[in-house]
């Protein structure tokens, strides 16, 4: 089953600097080498501050698009996993080595059975 474990960041905290940067992109980069080697790695993306998004919206037959994040929150996707595992356990089970990479919350999502191979 795939799953999604999403990496929510807290806009208002600074990101590291320098060697805690450096550190932090080593730590990540160690458990996607570990997810490859273990055969459960699909996709995996870091993306840029949600002040950097457009949101589109149609309704009614118009479109618009507006410039910010779709939620007003402090904590915005900030990357992510997509997994394939056996069951929650597994994805939980990686969760919690990428939490312990990024030093912050992972959101653990199943996919549902229409997106799955």
């Amino acid at each position: 089953m795939r799953y999604l474990l999403a990496v929510q960041n807290d806009e208002s905290v600074p990101l590291p600097t320098g060697a805690d940067w450096d550190a932090s992109l080593s730590r990540v980069e160690a458990v996607n080498e570990e997810m490859r080697a273990e055969g459960v790695w699909v996709f995996a993306g870091g993306l840029r501050s949600s002040e950097s998004s457009t949101v589109v919206r149609v309704q009614n037959g118009t479109t618009t698009m507006t410039d910010g994040p779709f939620a007003e929150t402090k904590e915005q996707l900030g990357g992510f996993w997509v997994i394939e595992v056996a069951d929650l356990d597994a994805a939980l089970a990686w969760a919690e080595k990428c939490a312990a990479a990024c030093w912050g919350p992972i959101e653990v999502r199943p996919f549902d059975e229409l997106s799955q191979d």
